[in-house]
């Protein structure tokens, strides 16, 4: 259960890191907890499927997963650097983009993870809720500290910011520089 656990939390950063960006749109409590239970749903149905559709999916998606969590999160970070730049006012502040885009992107590699712990035998419930529970709590963690961070630098566009640090982390990720 322990490994479990810090695989749940492993596999989780992406959506931690992700939140810590997202905290810049300084979203209310109600939207990061609606947003981080999102993601931990989407978290949680990942390795189900995983499980089910079993090692063909596990060796092409491991392959994949990092080029389709970059663009995810070069298509919102583009999307939202060019809200900002036109408009005054602030880009997506009920995170209702990031709900709809993000998910997907950031749950590939729990795909992977699921089919590797449906051939080692783990049970098909107990992994997805740790899974999504784990990532909910870090998604919660993220958007309270980069909110923080964002009431830290009040004088330039945190949206905007938020947009520059999406497409900087997708860089990252494509070059393998960070190795997310």
């Amino acid at each position: 259960m322990i490994a479990l656990l810090g695989l749940g939390f492993a596999l989780s950063l992406d959506n931690f890191r992700t939140s810590v960006v997202l905290g810049g749109l300084k979203p209310s409590w109600r939207t990061s907890v609606r947003t981080s239970a999102i993601f931990g749903l989407w978290d949680g149905l990942a390795p189900v499927v995983g499980m089910l559709v079993g090692v063909y999916l596990s060796t092409q998606i491991e392959d994949t997963a990092e080029i389709i969590g970059g663009i995810g999160l070069a298509a919102y970070g583009l999307w939202i650097t060019i809200k900002a730049i036109r408009s005054p006012e602030h880009a997506d502040l009920d995170m209702k983009t990031a709900r709809r885009w993000l998910p997907v992107p950031l749950s590939i590699d729990n795909v992977a993870a699921g089919a590797a712990l449906g051939l080692a035998g783990h049970e098909l419930w107990v992994a997805p809720i740790l899974f999504a529970f784990t990532t909910f709590v870090v998604s919660v963690a993220g958007h309270q500290i980069g909110r923080s961070i964002a009431h830290l630098i009040p004088r330039i566009r945190t949206d905007l910011l938020t947009g520059i640090l999406f497409l900087l982390m997708a860089v990252l990720m494509f070059t393998g520089v960070g190795d997310f």
